[in-house]
């Protein structure tokens, strides 16, 4: 699966990872914004929570161990991650609400579709990226630092450092 490789999400081990990470999930947006306990299972939940990030409730993951958050991170409500690949978000991000940032995949061919193969690739967010609000990630998709996306926008190529980009699918609009 982390290899980007073919594989069945309805294997027993999967399985056991994803409702673990749904439990997790669950206690972390039914918690109060100012209870403590809350970074807690934020950082049992994701693989790498940098200091003073914050994510905001609701949230939903796929497995919450493959997400990495850099410092000083902010991440609006109604974030979807579907980590099945590896999610790295820098530091100094500000993520709108309702954005999704999504890893998995599906084959092309029908069958192997019908058999329930899937696949995930990496999504990589630079340090200091704006990402609007609804923005919407592909699988595969890097984003560098410093970049704008407008609200909105279905990111499904990676964008350079440095620019702002809109539409769907997103385009650079100009240069910072």
């Amino acid at each position: 699966m982390l290899a980007g490789e073919l594989y069945l999400a309805d294997d027993p081990e999967l399985q056991a990872e994803l409702v673990h990470a749904s439990k997790l999930t669950a206690r972390f947006n039914a918690l109060d914004v100012d209870d403590d306990a809350r970074q807690e299972v934020l950082a049992q939940l994701v693989g790498e929570l940098g200091e003073d990030a914050w994510i905001r409730s609701p949230l939903q993951v796929d497995y919450g161990y493959n997400i990495s958050v850099g410092a000083r991170t902010f991440v609006n409500c109604g974030a979807v991650m579907l980590d099945v690949a590896p999610i790295r978000i820098g530091a100094d991000v500000q993520i709108g609400p309702n954005v999704q940032l999504l890893t998995p995949t599906h084959p092309l061919d029908p069958d192997k579709r019908r058999q329930k193969w899937e696949a995930a690739e990496p999504v990589t967010i630079g340090d200091n990226v704006w990402l609007g609000g609804g923005v919407i990630v592909c699988p595969g998709v890097s984003i560098g630092e410093n970049t704008v996306v407008g609200a909105g926008a279905v990111v499904t190529r990676d964008l350079p450092a440095n620019v702002v980009a809109v539409g769907n699918p997103a385009r650079v609009i100009r240069e910072l």
